[in-house]
Formats: C-alpha cells, sequence, structure tokens
C-alpha cells in the first residue's frame, strides 16, 4: 500500500511531557500533511499521576491541540491492556468506528507501540532526527517551581486527581529472653517499637521489616511472626482523609549485634516485657502492644 493513497492517518503516543518538544512536533505534521483525517490517540495508564504517566488524558489533549488545533486532528484516549491482543482489537474498533471506509495507516515513533500491536492495519515506525527522553524532560520540569497561579492550581490538581494512599509500613517486637527492644525518637519522651515504611525494592514485608530493624539499631534479627496489622493514627495524616497508613506487626528473636539507635532513633533500650509497658509507649503503638501480648 503506498502511504501518500491511504486516506486516513492514525498516530499512538503518550507525549507525557510540560510542553510538546521538537519530535512530537515533527510526527504529527508529517502525519497530518499526508492524510486527510488524522487520529491521534493518547495512552491511558490504569493508574493516576505517577513519574512515568504524570499527566492525564484530558491535559494532554489540550496540549497538542493548542499547538495543531482541531480542523484534522482528532484526540481520543486509548486505555492500557495487560493483553496486546486485547488492546489491539480494542485499537481497531475505536478506528473503524471514526473511519468505517477507507485504508488506514498507524504511525509510531521510537520505543512505539508496533511491536505489541496485532491488529489489522498497516503500521510505520517514523525514526527521529534527534533522541528527545522524555524521561529527562519530565525530571528536569520536577524540580522546576514557577511563581503563579497557574502553576499552584496544577499542583491543587494533581493532588485532588489521584486515588487515595495507603502507606504501607512495618513496625517490629524485637525479643531477648523476656525483655523487648524499644526506640526512642530526638524530641519524643515515649518509646516505640522499630520499624518505617515499606520501600518499593523490598521483596516482602518480612523483608521490609528486616531492613529496618538493621536500618535503625543495627541488629540481626530471624524468625519473624506474623502479629497483626492495623491503621495507625499518625499525627502527620491526622485530618488528611486521602492519607492513612497500614501497618503489618511483626514479633523477630534478637540474634546477634549491638544495640545502635540509628537513622530517625535517638535512643535504644531493653525493657522487661510486662503489661504495664503499656505506659510508656506512643500512642499509636499501645494498641499494637495489647496484640502482642496476646499472641
Amino acid at each position: 500500500m503506498d502511504i501518500k493513497t491511504t486516506q486516513h492517518g492514525v498516530i499512538i503516543g503518550r507525549f507525557q511531557t510540560p510542553e510538546l518538544h521538537s519530535e512530537h512536533i515533527k510526527l504529527i505534521q508529517y502525519v497530518l500533511d499526508r492524510h486527510e483525517k488524522v487520529i491521534l490517540f493518547l495512552g491511558v495508564s490504569p493508574t493516576l499521576a505517577n513519574k512515568k504517566h504524570p499527566m492525564d488524558f484530558i491535559t494532554r489533549k489540550y496540549m497538542i491541540e493548542e499547538q495543531f488545533g482541531i480542523s484534522k486532528l482528532t484526540i481520543m484516549p486509548l486505555s492500557d491492556n495487560k493483553s496486546n491482543e486485547i488492546w489491539s482489537k480494542q485499537l481497531d474498533s475505536k478506528i473503524k468506528e471514526v473511519f468505517p471506509l477507507g485504508s488506514v495507516t498507524i504511525y509510531g515513533s521510537r520505543d512505539s507501540f508496533i511491536p505489541y500491536y496485532f491488529g489489522v492495519n498497516k503500521t510505520l515506525e517514523l525514526q527521529p532526527d534527534v533522541f528527545v527522553s522524555a524521561t529527562d524532560i519530565r525530571e528536569v520540569a520536577s524540580k522546576k517551581v514557577i511563581s503563579s497561579s497557574e502553576f499552584r492550581a496544577g499542583i491543587i490538581y494533581s493532588v485532588y486527581n489521584q486515588f487515595p494512599v495507603v502507606y504501607s509500613t512495618v513496625d517490629v517486637a524485637i525479643i531477648k529472653d523476656d525483655e523487648i527492644l524499644l526506640g526512642q525518637k530526638l524530641g519524643e519522651t515515649q518509646w516505640r517499637f522499630i520499624g518505617g515504611f515499606v520501600d518499593t525494592t523490598d521483596e516482602s514485608d518480612e523483608v521490609a521489616a528486616k531492613r529496618e530493624t538493621l536500618e535503625e539499631t543495627g541488629l540481626e534479627v530471624a524468625d519473624l511472626e506474623y502479629v497483626c496489622s492495623m491503621q495507625v493514627e499518625d499525627w502527620r495524616y491526622r485530618g488528611i482523609k486521602d492519607r492513612s497508613i497500614m501497618t503489618r506487626f511483626f514479633k523477630a528473636k534478637y540474634i546477634f549485634g549491638c544495640p545502635t539507635p540509628q537513622d530517625d532513633i535517638n535512643a535504644l533500650k531493653w525493657f522487661k516485657l510486662t503489661p504495664e509497658l503499656e505506659n510508656i509507649l506512643v500512642e499509636e503503638h499501645k494498641k499494637l502492644f495489647k496484640k502482642l501480648i496476646n499472641v
């Protein structure tokens, strides 16, 4: 099929940059110059506002329309799918709805959809003149603060259009014979269990619990035993309805090492494990302690 005789053009991309860069513009203009009508499908992730997909569909649609107008260009969302076959069928169906007659060529650029497309339409990958990294552009944009009402409104829009977040944490009751190790943060008079946030690199809650123990105390522990999970009423998120903390609480056996306060822990101390210990704990850990002594 000769591209010049193809009636309709289709572009698929994400365009996740604060403004269209030079290769974006070349791609879109190339297709517009060769076809009577063009659909531009913007890939839409099932997750909201992450580093790879920071902007929603409508924000990117407005950005492209500001540059190219709407006379020849129809911009539509295209949802991601874990199945390339289903995604391809959905794409072909959407194209057929807009272009029921005539031939179609689908265009992509570097690292495009083409290897994952199993549909019926012709595809063409356009090679860029220069390499432009959208990831690098986003990284630069993330560090740039602009003093304007539009910038501040954009921050508010981004936060309001996220899913509610439940932060995952772990807490550990480190046991040595009839004693338990507790930590104290700078400026606090009460004591707490060792713990912290689960990292994205932690393979499990158990791995996170061991890592936090090592980071905050320098100790090695073993024989982790799950005690309970519960929502922690952390003062930092009090009154914030779309943020909360859910902790997984473990009991662990002390193996070896000298307790050394590290990270955000200012002091460490062994205590006799008795019910009265609840009185010296921070408020958010008292419920955890009750679960521990009733195991």
